[in-house]
């Protein structure tokens, strides 16, 4: 469904001044004044900001439903699509690892994501760009990264180091081989890449300098995953990168917070009251000022229920909560034109109802001044008319 429309009338518009009844125009995707012409008539919906999600690896699941079963990414992706705007994100970056492993997350199945995107872009209704997971032991990979950015593949940049856990789970076959799986190996391969990447611990620090150095050139913003402690954390920082994205404890956090740098956390975390992962609570932290941005991680029906749980229980405004969905991740990101709706603004935004708190729907997304998902329950082309 792509509509273009000539504007929108509400009684709940989220402005910088809170939730006011108003209308805003559609000019070449872009926010205008209300001029003539027929408006949509939100009527009591919430009208928000679309949803920029900074940190989305779902997709993953998409592509690879099940171990050694995959479609193709033209199929993923349109699948996703929908998704994403049911549960209001206007705007996501996919989380593409670069790692060591291989398989789902090696070169291959990256490559075919930016051929994808590129050639589907025009059929898709939301933004989509590529967050570049990058482990830092991949150090053969890195002229490849450098590439993908020179090339403007890739629109944000994360440095991962996962390879501590792997090789505590030596020993485990169990767990090990549901990894090997998604890696596309059998399982003496899977530990004999670990033990290799373990091999590159000398060359990881140079290795990451030169790959911040070519994402600063680019313009891209950086950030490091599961910082540890306030001394990665100042590490990173000292790297440019601004970004903390799920740190693993509330040091990490807290120093995150004295640097200026914005922190992530995963809405998922906020929906289910905790941390798969043990890591600090994301309620918490907001309550503590501790969290900036939210973003899906593995669950893209999160940050819009993550936010409207945060109102609901009285955690935040919802204007503050909002920002953490919409406008925070844009800034971090660099999209200094969407998460506000206002003149000059991206026409990016979505109508929620929110009869029922503890379950919000959207009923329809707009990107770009354009209708791109309406629920059945809403009957938007009748009010259009």
């Amino acid at each position: 469904m792509h509509h273009t429309l000539a504007g929108i009338a509400g009684g709940r518009i989220l402005t910088g001044s809170g939730l006011q009844a108003g209308a805003l125009a559609f000019e070449r995707g872009r926010l205008a004044a209300a001029g003539s012409g027929a408006m949509l008539d939100a009527g009591d919906l919430l009208v928000l900001p679309g949803i920029v999600d900074l940190h989305g690896d779902a997709f993953e699941r998409a592509v690879m439903p099940r171990p050694g079963v995959t479609f193709p990414y033209d199929v993923a992706l349109h699948d996703v699509d929908r998704q994403l705007l049911a549960h209001g994100i206007t705007t996501e970056f996919h989380g593409v690892t670069l790692s060591w492993e291989g398989g789902l997350r090696g070169v291959p199945y990256a490559q075919r994501m930016f051929d994808v995107l590129a050639g589907m872009q025009p059929e898709l209704g939301a933004h989509h760009h590529v967050h570049l997971r990058f482990e830092t032991h991949n150090v053969d990979a890195v002229a490849t990264a450098q590439e993908w950015i020179r090339q403007g593949l890739v629109r944000f940049l994360a440095f991962n180091d996962h390879l501590p856990s792997m090789v505590k789970r030596l020993g485990d076959d169990r767990k090990l081989l549901q990894y090997a799986e998604r890696a596309e190996c059998d399982l003496d391969t899977f530990q004999a890449r670990i033990r290799q990447a373990m091999q590159a611990c000398d060359q990881v620090a140079d290795a990451m300098r030169e790959l911040a150095a070519t994402a600063r050139e680019a313009g891209l913003r950086t950030a490091s995953h599961d910082d540890p402690d306030g001394a990665t954390r100042r590490y990173y920082h000292a790297m440019d990168c601004r970004v903390a994205e799920f740190p693993l404890t509330r040091e990490a956090a807290q120093v995150a917070r004295e640097l200026g740098d914005r922190i992530v956390f995963g809405g998922p975390n906020v929906v289910r009251g905790r941390s798969h992962t043990n890591a600090p609570d994301a309620t918490e932290m907001i309550r503590a000022g501790l969290c900036d941005i939210l973003t899906s991680d593995y669950y893209y029906c999160a940050p819009l229920a993550a936010a409207m749980r945060l109102v609901r229980d009285g955690v935040l405004a919802l204007e503050q909560a909002w920002n953490l969905v919409s406008r925070n991740p844009a800034l971090a990101a660099g999209l200094d034109d969407r998460g506000v709706l206002a003149e000059g603004m991206a026409a990016d935004l979505i109508l929620v109802d929110d009869s029922n708190p503890a379950l919000p729907r959207v009923c329809a997304a707009i990107v770009n001044g354009i209708l791109c998902y309406a629920s059945r329950q809403f009957p938007i082309l009748a009010r259009a008319a």
